[in-house]
């Protein structure tokens, strides 16, 4: 892959980043080297490496949603400065 100015310009555009004239040397320098590396790594042999998500494994820890009794509604609202219709009452705050 070349690294070009028109390059820089739309990696500089994609990331919302101002580039001076004088960092532009740099940056086709910088992109190079890291777009280098990229290929180095796309030369090692994965045959036989099984695709991975995350870096440890992770499991769904999910739960079964079991119906269980609750507090008594009038128990709660006992406590509550206004309340109207089983629910608390609060002051507007939404025009």
């Amino acid at each position: 892959m070349k690294i070009d100015n028109q390059l820089i310009d739309y990696v500089a555009a994609l990331s919302r980043l101002e580039v001076a004239d004088s960092e532009r040397e740099g940056l086709i320098k910088d992109l190079g080297s890291i777009i280098g590396y990229m290929d180095k790594l796309n030369t090692l042999n994965t045959d036989d490496i099984e695709p991975m998500s995350h870096a440890f494994p992770v499991r769904n820890v999910f739960r079964e949603d079991k119906v269980i009794p609750s507090v008594d509604r009038e128990l709660i609202l006992q406590n509550a400065p206004a309340k109207k219709d089983g629910s608390f009452k609060v002051p507007k705050t939404v025009e």
